[in-house]
């Protein structure tokens, strides 16, 4: 076998979550990682064939600790509704997503995220369970969310 048989694609998810109070002070910053859910996968392919799979234009957070496995759908516990992304950009090998929950939306202990392509039921492409970010009614929290395609 040659290198050009073992040739494959990786993905690879991380997000930056920020959360600020009604000063606009950071309270907190972290990254995490995510997994690439098997229906996320199933949309990569099918966008590469043709594109008449609704393309990602929303994050959720929840409140949900259920261990992130690859035949999840949706998060486990929403806080709030999908929230619209402010941006979404194409790279050479990355996507990145952005969406800010403004104070009022998904207020609480937020432990999970996610991207989807509709603002209900529709398609995840990957979640994420993080320790709790207490997220005040009056606080502010922006996701920044990098999908990495890397070749092996």
């Amino acid at each position: 076998m040659n290198s050009e048989e073992n040739t494959g694609i990786k993905l690879a998810g991380q997000l930056s979550i920020v959360v600020r109070d009604k000063s606009g002070k950071i309270k907190e910053q972290r990254l995490e990682k995510n997994l690439i859910v098997t229906v996320g996968l199933t949309f990569i392919c099918s966008r590469m064939k043709e594109d008449t799979a609704t393309a990602m234009s929303h994050m959720a957070l929840g409140s949900g600790t259920t261990a992130v496995a690859a035949g999840q759908t949706d998060l486990v516990s929403i806080l709030g509704a999908r929230e619209a992304l402010d941006s979404s950009t194409a790279s050479t090998n990355t996507v990145v997503y952005v969406s800010s929950f403004e104070a009022g939306d998904a207020t609480g202990a937020v432990t999970e995220a996610g991207i989807f392509n509709a603002s209900t039921s529709g398609t995840m492409l990957c979640r994420t369970v993080f320790p709790v970010v207490n997220k005040a009614a009056d606080d502010t929290m922006s996701v920044t969310w990098t999908v990495t395609l890397t070749a092996s």
